[in-house]
Formats: C-alpha cells, sequence, structure tokens
C-alpha cells in the first residue's frame, strides 16, 4: 500500500535530484523509495557496488599504522590555530 510522505528538501537539491529521476526515466518518489529499501533492509550487506566506487577502490594506499584520529586532530589543530 502506497503512503504520502511530505519532507522539506532544499530547492536546488529537489531540482537536481528530478533531473537525476527525469535522465534515468524514473520518478524522485521511487528513486526515494529504493534509496530508503536498500539503507533499511537488514539483509541489503550485499548491495551492489557502483561502478563509481569500484573505479576509485584501490587508488590510494595508506601505511599499515597510519592512525587517521591523530592526522585528523592535527589538521583540526591546524585549521583552528
Amino acid at each position: 500500500m502506497d503512503t504520502k510522505l511530505t519532507i522539506k528538501l532544499d530547492a536546488a537539491v529537489i531540482s537536481r535530484a528530478k533531473n537525476f529521476a527525469s535522465k534515468r526515466k524514473t520518478s524522485l518518489s521511487k528513486m526515494i523509495e529504493n534509496y530508503l529499501d536498500v539503507i533499511t533492509d537488514p539483509d541489503s550487506g550485499d548491495a551492489e557496488i557502483t561502478p563509481l566506487v569500484k573505479s576509485l577502490s584501490g587508488v590510494f594506499t595508506l601505511p599499515a599504522n597510519y592512525d587517521y584520529k591523530k592526522e585528523y586532530a592535527e589538521f583540526l589543530s591546524q585549521k583552528h590555530s
């Protein structure tokens, strides 16, 4: 059973999303429904990886001892000093 949902979004985001949906010959409602279905489905651990994400995979590697928390803290320290 379909149920109506009202949400508030930025007008520019809505415009881009409608354009995106139109190019894919689908409705914005269907696109949002599919997205929500994927992110809330407990069995969606096998979600398909998009070609863009696949192309970015392995672009760079980090050293095994890389401490991202330390690096981020240093970044923030420099940013706010």
